[in-house]
This record gives structure tokens, C-alpha cells and sequence, in this order.
């Protein structure tokens, strides 16, 4: 019964998207639309989700070759105009072919998606050109609706939406679509209890495929070992297959995230442990930054000396968990290697409910007590905080603990107290703050009595 749960909830956390589709749907003018996001997040389904009630196509761009992809174009105008013609036209380019749907369409309103036009950009990358001539001569004046999508980020923002891509200014709306927000989830697993949710979250992230390919039915142990450790499922060697179709050169970029799993996350211990020169280091990770498979995150107070961390949820669990025991796994070892993780799993969460409770007060999911401008960690030496949250303006600062485990109230107590400890030492407006205090844990007891007492405490129940 979950499963077909699963399959008819693929739409969860999209309604923002599909109202902005239809908003600019329902504008009375021809529409270029620029969708784009990471591998996986759902965009495919989300076009398809917009269209099914509307006049229009979906069209899948191919890295075969430029006359296969015109080819399909015109299967899919044919199927659409009911001109079967559209088949058997001579046509060699794009141009050409839109310029036959423009004169058959008239003022027909349509929808036109292209998913996956960076295939076309790499075939040539006068393409981009092309389309801006079809825009500019041939569908600004219709009534047609103009989808452009693509999964890769990096040439998405340089080729399509940078001030140098000849398509720049005829977009008439873009949208970067994101991960589902962890609250979500429960409309995809409304048997688990929070913090299943919460552990199903810190392995998948919000991405709707890698949720969708796991077992309500089973525990999240059990997915672990059923639908991640066991060889032949689909999320087993999910990350390096994406990596093969992402990069030519994806044995260097599997090599540098295999070392940042494994906390190697500063770039001269990057150069040192993968033996990649610090210049040409620099050039792949800033590729994945640009494509978002690592972020950079810099302390509270500092402009250097920060550090590398995989953003992508599955990424980093499959990085640190998978990859370094997949010899085991291939020959069917997926207990004993269940076993040896889950010693360290523990620790995992604590570090993913961090970045949860990040994640929560940045998409102000949290109420908290004045408006702020930037969340971001604090280390120095050998003390750090999880999370600083300011407002330079009205210089407020709040200090954030976070504890993957259930606290007594004297727990929590002397954790906060220990907080206001290590807030002295971070050096922001010292003289002029004014202080609060937070813990987030997985269960906190005597929260209503903390609170009295000035502090700010949330416990999964409140997330």
C-alpha cells in the first residue's frame, strides 16, 4: 500500500512551482520559461505534472546527434499539430522546423518543453544562438509557451542565463528548483516516526527519486541494507553512474569526494591525501562547487580558512558508507558491513542533524526572536559552535547548540551553559551584542522550563 503512495505523491512540496508555471501560463504573451536543478530533484516530473492538462509537448534532448534530436522534434510537432507532414519535411535545422510550427500554430496557445537542452548545447554551442533567432523571429509574437530545462547547473547558468548567453533577456521567468524541505517527508512515509524521518532525510535529502526508491514498509535499517548495500538496486552505484555522465574526468572527481566524506576537507589536506597539485585541485573543486555537489563554508568572522563539504545528501552517505566497502558488498557481505557502520552512524546523524537544524533556521522554519541576515558555523582553535545566526543592524546574535540524542533537562542545562561559555570567544560586536542562546536536540526534557528561563529549545517534535 506505500508503495503506490509513493508513486501517486510524486508532487509533494511542488506547489510553489506549479503555480508559477501556471501564473506565467496564464499572462497573455509568448513565454520562455528556464527551469533547471540538480539530477534527480524531480523537474522532468514537475513539467510533466504542468502539462498534463494543457495543449502541448514534451520533447527529451539526446547527446546522439543534432538529426536525431530534430528528428524526435518532429515526431513530437507532428503528434501535436496532427499534421503528419511534420515527419517527412526536409528540414536540417532548428530554425527551419520552428519555423514550420509557427506558421501552423498561428495563435494556438502551446506548450513547448525541452528537457535536457545542455545535450544540445554540447552537440554545439551555436545552438544557443539558434534558439535566440527562433525567439527573436519567430515565437515572440505567438502564443506559445517556451519551456528550456536542463540538469546541469553549471552550463544551465553560463550558457542559457549568464549575461553573455545570447538568450540573455529573452527569458520570461527562470526557476532553480530545490530539494523538499525535510517536514515533507511525511507525506511520503506517514507510518515513520520523526526521527526515522529525520535519519531517511539525512541519507536521501529531499531528492524525490532517491525517497521514492525506498520502503515505507521497512525500517530505515533495513533500507539501508535492501535498497542501498545490496548490489543490483538502483541507489548502489547511483553516485558513480551520475558522476560518469557528469564528468570525462569522473575518476578525479569520484577520488577528491571519496577524501571528503572522510573529513579531509581543507584544500592543502585535499592536495596532500589525493596527490592532485593544489592549482589543478582548485579548477575540479570549483566545478563541483559551481555544480553543486560541494559547498564552501566559511566561519562566523572569517574571509579565509574555510572548508569543503558534499552538499548532496545521498552523496555524502553513499561516499562514507558505500564506496569504502563496496568490495564487501559485491560479494554479498551487506551484514557484516551493516555492522561496521552502524558504529559510526551514530555520529553521522549528529553531524546531518546539524545541517538540518541549518537548513530549518535559514528557510526561517524556526521562530526565533529577531530578524537575521546570515546563519553560518564558528570555529576557532579547539572550540566551535554549531550555528551563529546575526543581524549586524540591530547586532543580535543567537548561539546554536545541536545534539543528535535525548537530553534530561540537567543535560540540557549544562550544554547551554557550556554555549554561553564559547560564545566569549567569538569576536562580533562583543561590546554591543545583544545575546541569545538555542539548543535543538532530538528530544529535550523540561523544555517549557527552559524556556521560561530566556533560553531557546527545540526538540524534533518542534521542527
Amino acid at each position: 500500500m506505500q508503495s503506490i503512495i509513493l508513486m501517486i505523491q510524486p508532487f509533494v512540496n511542488r506547489e510553489s512551482e506549479l503555480d508559477f508555471l501556471n501564473r506565467k501560463y496564464n499572462e497573455n504573451s509568448a513565454q520562455m520559461i528556464v527551469l533547471y536543478g540538480k539530477r534527480r530533484i524531480g523537474k522532468t516530473e514537475l513539467i510533466k505534472k504542468f502539462i498534463e492538462d494543457k495543449d502541448g509537448t514534451y520533447i527529451l534532448c539526446t547527446n546522439d546527434s543534432k538529426e536525431e534530436n530534430i528528428k524526435e522534434m518532429k515526431d513530437k510537432f507532428a503528434i501535436l499539430t496532427g499534421k503528419e507532414y511534420f515527419r517527412d519535411i526536409d528540414v536540417s535545422s532548428f530554425y527551419s522546423l520552428y519555423k514550420h510550427l509557427s506558421e501552423e500554430m498561428g495563435n494556438r496557445k502551446v506548450v513547448i518543453a525541452i528537457d535536457e537542452f545542455p545535450y544540445l548545447i554540447e552537440l554545439n554551442r551555436g545552438v544557443v544562438s539558434v534558439f535566440q533567432k527562433i525567439w527573436d523571429e519567430l515565437l515572440i509574437n505567438s502564443n506559445i509557451f517556451l519551456i528550456i530545462c536542463g540538469s546541469s547547473i553549471g552550463m544551465m547558468e553560463t550558457e542559457v542565463l549568464d549575461y553573455k548567453s545570447p538568450l540573455y533577456g529573452r527569458r520570461t521567468g527562470e526557476w532553480n528548483v530545490s530539494p523538499m524541505s525535510f517536514k515533507h517527508l511525511k507525506y511520503f512515509y506517514p507510518d515513520y516516526e520523526k526521527d526515522s524521518l529525520f535519519c531517511l532525510w539525512a541519507i536521501c535529502g529531499g531528492i524525490p527519486f532517491y525517497l521514492q526508491k525506498m520502503n515505507g514498509s521497512l525500517t530505515v535499517e533495513e533500507n539501508i541494507k535492501d535498497k542501498i548495500f545490496r548490489k543490483g538496486e538502483v541507489l548502489y552505484n547511483e553516485p558513480k553512474i551520475l558522476l560518469r555522465e557528469e564528468f570525462r574526468e569522473s575518476k578525479t572527481y569520484t577520488l577528491i569526494l571519496k577524501y571528503l566524506s572522510l573529513g579531509y576537507n581543507k584544500q592543502g589536506e585535499l592536495s596532500s591525501v589525493t596527490g592532485i597539485e593544489k592549482g589543478n585541485l582548485s579548477k575540479y573543486l570549483s566545478v563541483l562547487e559551481n555544480l553543486r555537489f560541494i559547498e564552501y563554508i566559511l566561519p562566523l568572522g572569517r574571509k579565509k580558512g574555510g572548508i569543503y563539504e558534499i552538499s548532496d545528501q545521498f552523496f555524502r552517505f553513499w561516499f562514507r558508507f558505500v564506496y569504502p566497502n563496496l568490495s564487501d558488498l559485491e560479494m554479498g557481505l551487506i551484514d557484516e558491513v551493516y555492522y561496521r557502520i552502524s558504529l559510526q552512524l551514530n555520529a553521522y546523524y549528529g553531524k546531518q542533524f546539524e545541517r538540518l537544524v541549518i537548513e530549518q533556521i535559514k528557510n526561517k522554519e524556526v521562530p526565533l526572536p529577531f530578524t537575521y541576515t546570515d546563519v553560518r558555523p564558528w570555529w576557532h582553535k579547539e572550540n566551535e559552535i554549531d550555528a551563529v545566526v546575526t543581524n549586524p543592524e540591530s547586532r543580535e546574535i543567537l548561539f546554536v547548540e545541536c545534539k543528535w540524542k535525548t537530553l534530561s533537562k540537567t543535560d540540557a542545562e549544562r550544554i547551554l551553559f557550556s554555549l554561553e561559555k564559547k560564545s566569549d570567544c567569538v569576536q562580533w560586536n562583543n561590546e554591543l551584542r545583544k545575546e541569545y542562546f538555542a539548543l535543538f536536540a532530538k528530544k529535550i526534557e523540561g523544555k517549557e522550563t527552559l524556556r521560561k528561563t530566556g533560553y531557546f529549545v527545540f526538540d524534533l517534535d518542534d521542527i
